[in-house]
């Protein structure tokens, strides 16, 4: 006798844009604020970004496409220390600042725990960043390789020794 045994492949999706926007249908809160628009998440977090700091639009998709991966790392594995630079910063201050966003991805991804932002005070220069993008690149992520050498040397990191930060 002959027994096959099927295995179910589940497909993650490593795009940004598909990780934020899958949320979407989970915002609850302030959702006139964030869902009238007719935008997706993704377009609303551009215009956001392009509304509160001078750049192009290619910029702001570059940093928050970023910010999505290191978010989604810091959420998948809060065991490793990572950190961002400056710029990719900006698109994870972003993300946290829209709260209803926020805790939707919290929601949909971190198993509706919070996920603090614990930041220090003091900048490392230690090559965190540069070992974070390392880290992204080994699950999955396609990172913009000049957004993190441009920070490598100067890093924001979180307390990852805060219960359940970033």
């Amino acid at each position: 006798m002959t027994i096959t045994l099927e295995r179910s492949l589940v497909t993650r999706t490593r795009d940004p844009k598909e990780l934020l926007n899958a949320v979407q249908p989970h915002i609850k809160h302030l959702t006139i604020n964030v869902l009238d628009s007719g935008m997706t998440l993704w377009d609303r977090e551009i215009a956001l970004l392009l509304r509160d700091h001078t750049m192009v639009s290619d910029m702001a998709e570059r940093i928050l496409g970023n910010a999505v991966m290191y978010t989604m790392a810091s959420i998948e594995h809060p065991e490793v220390h990572l950190g961002v630079g400056k710029l990719v910063d900006i698109g994870v201050h972003q993300l946290i600042l829209d709260t209803p966003v926020w805790w939707a991805i919290c929601d949909v991804y971190n198993g509706g725990a919070y996920k603090h932002h614990a930041p220090f005070i003091k900048r490392r220069g230690d090559g965190l960043c540069l070992r974070t993008a390392d880290f992204l690149k080994s699950i999955g992520f396609t990172i913009d390789e000049e957004l993190w050498e441009i920070d490598g040397a100067e890093c924001s990191p979180c307390d990852n020794k805060v219960p359940d930060s970033h």
